[in-house]
């Protein structure tokens, strides 16, 4: 059974197709923890001042963004929830164009529209209508209290919803400077026939599950392989203490949705979302000036773990989505 995260409704006009969405994709990847070599001990990350080393309380810690090198402008907690969208829990089409004209370089992450309370008729009438007409949705919607530009378009016999990027988050071919040999090539027509029939010979039907994540399968075998030698570390220290004191110094997101959630509204969009899908940060300030923050990154040796005497093998080395350990 598909795990629902939201609900509400696709819109064009005066039609209204009750959906819920649906995650297209799923991550994996290989889930490395930190670990103190000399103890075996787990590492995270704690708040500290970066000029004098100094640990930080929570109710010291302010929100800014850097305006000019050195020069912050500081946002209050109250002022980022006046700047979120309000949620509608609608994917309202604003326009349809031409489904060709979109680079994929737009598209960002995927999901599934499924009909919901009966609205099965008028889903498939919208489905049907982008197939023959060759059209797709570009519609306004909010996921997690923020703002999405998106494209909502027939796949088989579903209709899938792309979020896409703003035009400023993509950057146009000239951003590369190419040369001009490059851009305007005099190309002898004997080898770009040669190179055509070279694509024709190696063309063959898009299969993607042929495709492995060889970097994951080796590492899993490597893990398996030193858990069965009996080459395990018992890692020490208080797990749930550690783990706990982790989350809540790199997850200032988490905190601010919480401050949101304590707030009475209407309809909270962020409640039927899926704990599973990456966070979203607040709406930056329309200098469009990105807030420093250095992302930490390390590699460590991974600790197979045990029960009973029992080796538990996927667990080794956790398939989630790869943690990028940022500090504030």
């Amino acid at each position: 059974m598909p795990r629902t995260i939201w609900k509400g409704a696709v819109s064009f006009g005066l039609v209204h197709i009750p959906v819920a969405l649906v995650p297209a994709t799923t991550r994996q990847g290989i889930d490395f923890d930190w670990l103190d070599k000399r103890s075996m001990d787990r590492v995270g990350y704690k708040r500290i001042n970066k000029t004098t080393g100094e640990d930080i309380d929570s109710d010291n810690i302010v929100k800014g963004v850097e305006y000019e090198k050195g020069h912050y402008v500081v946002i209050s907690d109250e002022e980022i929830r006046a700047a979120h969208p309000k949620a509608t829990q609608t994917v309202d089409i604003v326009a349809f164009v031409d489904a060709k004209d979109i680079s994929f370089l737009y598209i960002d992450t995927p999901y599934y529209l499924t009909p919901d309370r009966r609205g099965e008729k008028v889903y498939a009438l919208l489905r049907e209508t982008l197939i023959q007409t060759g059209k797709v949705g570009i519609a306004n919607v909010v996921l997690r209290n923020k703002q999405h530009l998106a494209v909502v378009m027939p796949l088989g016999k579903a209709l899938v919803m792309n979020t896409l990027r703003w035009a400023d988050e993509v950057r146009g071919v000239e951003y590369l400077e190419m040369k001009d040999e490059a851009l305007n090539a005099d190309l002898n027509p004997r080898e770009l026939e040669m190179a055509k029939r070279l694509v024709e010979d190696m063309t063959e039907k898009w299969k993607p599950d042929q495709y492995k994540d060889t970097f994951q399968d080796q590492i899993m075998e490597l893990v398996e392989r030193k858990a069965r030698e009996g080459k395990l570390e018992a890692v020490g220290g208080p797990e749930e203490a550690v783990d706990r004191r982790s989350a809540d110094v790199i997850d200032l997101t988490e905190l601010l949705k919480r401050s949101l959630a304590a707030k009475p509204s209407g309809k909270a969009a962020a409640s039927d979302e899926d704990d599973g899908e990456d966070e979203e940060t607040p709406q930056k300030a329309p200098a469009r000036k990105t807030a420093a923050s250095k992302a930490a990154g390390s590699k460590s040796k991974t600790a197979a773990k045990t029960t009973g005497g029992t080796t538990r093998k996927a667990s080794a080395a956790k398939t989630s989505t790869s943690k990028s350990k940022k500090a504030s």
